[in-house]
């Protein structure tokens, strides 16, 4: 009954990854060579529109830097209908269902030596490690594999003239019958049989749809090849309406839905036909037609030098016109399908950009993990009601139910690893993962997509009769949080020798536990110390207000032994500083020898407290004046908290919500004399205030990042933007372990992690695909 209720709930809320049946999760278990752009596979799973483009038209089909200029222009159009663009190529011998501007750039370089890539060429080219283009057939059939439905290009091969002779006949036709994909292209290329083509494709049973004002089909250069279509639509819904219908009847053909040429190119079109008719000839004459696969190539070519150019313009304008109306049905179809869960969207949780599969990690020796995660591995059951009004008592409300994968531990690991990832696929292994599961329906799914995820999972410890952990959260229609349960206790129970032995056995640059452990567990942890030779630095994420406290035991058992903070990093919200503030003074915490020792070293006197009070009257945005100032600092006693938890933990990270982050940190001996900040003073235009001791040389800093804006319309859910961030903010810290220790390094550390979160925001998942590419789009926007 719980697998038949959970099988349901995850096919109709896109758990797709889980769908056996599904072609990419398929493909993705037997090990294929797939990596799929975290913006494409961000869109699939949530609902969004996509696009797929062709690439040959890049390697084979125009000179370069035109063909560049083009490939760029394309998704530019697509991205301009609200749609996200798909470019699809093979590269090194992968599959790739999106490309990266670099990735993009290096196909479209002749030095590639990219091959044409149709059906029959595939496998070969994969298996030689090959570049390639895909021509309309393997796009096709790549698309159908992801859960794309719409494909815009030039045109669509077709039967060769004499093909009733020779055979000669794309295999692109047959493709269309496999595909439940919608085509939208100028026709047939003009240097076909159209008619035969025409009748071919009624043969095979594919629905020819001329996207105009007439059932006139488009011959390429012209609006009008003397053909009819036997269907026509106008407008982009009914055209989304003709491929939803296949979906829903469960059909596996595609469409072709022709677009004739912008009205501007007509008046050229029969200069460039009489061109075409004479490199055809030319290409008979000289035996060229004999050459297979390099025949179009050829003839395309020889065209454009007959017409001085001129067939290049109008190739361009006419695909540019392609992709603006398959953006606009794609756009009108997502429309249609709501959220999207009849898409065939399967394995979208499990790119890992970096190339690295999951299955790559199970038979690759695995190194020792530069950054270990104990902490909580859940399943997340999110309700969310279509209006606040709905919430009656004691009565269900009507809206959107979906699983996910969650946890504060397991969140901060994914994000930490896509954002590590990012770097190179020598990082894919860094982030350990160490939390326990059960040995029941929610822990086999907790497992099996992890790894899915490309992340490693020997670190998720089988508990016997155990319950996984879930937690159910009622969300409210804009997203925000609003009431929940959960069930941690195998969490709370956990055996803090079991990681303890994971820890000694990695001996991790950084190690991070969430909250959710016990107390005891994280004494077990904190009082490693000694073992690890002060080599491992740790980071407390509290969690949550009432398990905020929870690391205040481990900290007190440290504090004689120590010359350090007992925890180097922490990162509460404001209402976790003021509850771990409070326990720590009743737990005399803030009359312990050590306390007094740290805080009279940092000789705070007068002139921090009048730089800081200048700091407080800034504006806490500068773009958003609603927001209010920095007040809080001073009035709601927030620096001095801050400060006064500085012998516990050395630099705390507190979010502020949209008012932003602040950042304290302390910095004493070698580390101090060492920093740039040693020779910094307070700046409030950049947001900062230092103090230097004049007795203990110990350095003390306290700066504010403003929020990055987001609309409010962008802002999809909350609850993953912490675990976001903190995340990120580990795996740059795993890079740069000093990050901190300059104004400049610091910002840039700040800047990923904000982002982090911003992307999450905007996501249906508690942590974005998006950060498997956050590295690649901080260093073009720099």
């Amino acid at each position: 009954m719980l697998r038949a209720s959970l099988q349901g709930t995850l096919n109709h809320h896109r758990l797709i990854s889980l769908r056996k049946a599904s072609s990419l999760a398929a493909a993705r278990k037997r090990q294929a060579p797939i990596d799929v752009h975290p913006e494409v596979e961000d869109a699939l799973a949530s609902g969004r529109p996509v696009v797929a483009l062709e690439s040959t038209i890049i390697t084979h089909g125009m000179p370069y830097p035109t063909s560049l200029e083009m490939a760029q222009s394309l998704e530019r159009i697509v991205r301009s209908t609200g749609s996200v663009p798909a470019t699809i190529a093979v590269l090194g011998g992968r599959i790739k269902i999106g490309l990266h501007p670099a990735e993009l750039e290096r196909l479209a370089d002749q030095r590639s030596n990219a091959v044409k890539l149709s059906r029959r060429d595939i496998a070969a080219a994969i298996a030689l490690k090959k570049n390639g283009g895909t021509t309309c057939c393997s796009t096709l059939i790549f698309a159908a594999l992801a859960g794309i439905k719409v494909f815009a290009t030039g045109g669509l091969g077709g039967v060769h003239r004499g093909g009733e002779n020779t055979m000669d006949v794309s295999a692109d036709l047959h493709e269309l019958t496999r595909c439940p994909v919608g085509l939208v292209s100028a026709g047939v290329k003009s240097i076909l049989d159209i008619r035969r083509t025409l009748e071919y494709l009624e043969t095979l049973g594919v629905p020819v749809v001329s996207y105009a004002e007439t059932h006139d089909f488009p011959a390429f250069y012209c609006g009008r090849s003397g053909l009819k279509s036997p269907w026509r639509v106008n407008d982009p819904r009914t055209a989304a309406q003709i491929l939803h219908t296949h979906w829903q009847l469960g059909m596996s053909n595609g469409a072709l839905f022709a677009v004739p040429i912008p009205a501007e190119y007509e008046a050229v079109g029969s200069t460039l036909q009489e061109a075409v008719e004479q490199a055809v000839r030319e290409s008979e004459e000289q035996n060229i037609s004999n050459l297979g696969k390099e025949v179009t190539p050829w003839l395309l070519k020889r065209i454009s030098e007959l017409t001085q150019g001129k067939s290049l313009a109008s190739n361009i304008a006419l695909i540019q016109n392609t992709a603006l109306t398959g953006g606009q049905i794609a756009v009108e179809y997502a429309k249609l399908t709501g959220d999207g869960h009849d898409q065939d969207l399967s394995g979208a949780c499990g790119s890992v950009s970096s190339g690295t599969t999951a299955n790559d990690l199970e038979e690759q020796p695995l190194p020792d993990a530069s950054l270990i995660i104990v902490g909580c591995a859940a399943v997340d059951i999110t309700s969310q009601p279509f209006t606040d009004s709905n919430l009656g008592h004691q009565s269900t409300s009507p809206g959107k139910v979906s699983l996910s994968l969650g946890g504060v531990g397991r969140n901060i690991a994914e994000a930490a690893h896509r954002v590590i990832s990012s770097y190179g696929s020598e990082f894919s292994a860094a982030t350990l993962l160490v939390s326990p599961v059960g040995d029941d329906s929610f822990g086999r799914l907790l497992s099996e997509e992890t790894r899915m995820l490309g992340m490693r999972t020997d670190g998720l410890i089988p508990v016997h009769g155990g319950r996984s952990p879930v937690c159910s959260l009622l969300l409210e229609r804009s997203g925000g949080l609003r009431a929940g349960v959960a069930d941690m206790d195998l969490v709370r129970n956990m055996d803090g020798h079991m990681a303890r032995e994971f820890i000694l056995t990695h001996k991790p640059r950084l190690l991070a536990v969430d909250g959710n452990i016990s107390p005891d567990t994280l004494k077990v942890v904190v009082n490693l110390s000694k073992e690890l030779a002060d080599n491992t630095s740790k980071f407390s994420e509290p969690t949550s207000v009432v398990k905020s406290a929870s690391i205040l035991p481990a900290i007190a058992s440290n504090l004689d032994q120590l010359a350090s903070s007992p925890i180097a990093f922490a990162s509460p919200n404001l209402l976790e500083l003021a509850h771990v503030y409070q326990q720590a003074q009743l737990l005399d915490l803030t009359s312990h020898d050590r306390w007094w020792q740290v805080l009279d070293g940092l000789g705070l006197g007068s002139k921090f407290r009048m730089d800081l009070d200048l700091l407080s009257r800034r504006d806490a945005s500068d773009h958003d004046s609603s927001r209010g100032n920095l007040a809080f600092l001073v009035e709601e006693g927030v620096a001095q908290m801050a400060i006064n938890l500085l012998p516990f933990f050395q630099h705390l990270v507190i979010k502020c919500g949209n008012l932003g982050v602040i950042v304290v940190m302390r910095l004493a001996g070698d580390h101090a004399a060492k920093s740039s900040w040693s020779t910094e003073s307070t700046n409030h235009h950049r947001r900062y205030v230092v103090s230097h001791s004049s007795t203990s040389g110990d350095i003390v800093v306290l700066q504010h990042f403003p929020a990055i804006q987001l609309p409010s319309d962008a802002l999809i859910n909350t609850t993953g933007a912490g675990d976001s961030l903190v995340g990120a903010l580990l795996a740059s810290l795993v890079q740069s372990p000093k990050a901190f220790h300059t104004a400049i390094s610091l910002q840039r550390t700040m800047d990923i992690a904000q982002h982090a979160a911003l992307l999450s925001l905007q996501s249906p998942f508690a942590v974005s695909p998006l950060l498997s590419s956050l590295h690649e789009q901080l260093s073009q926007r720099h």
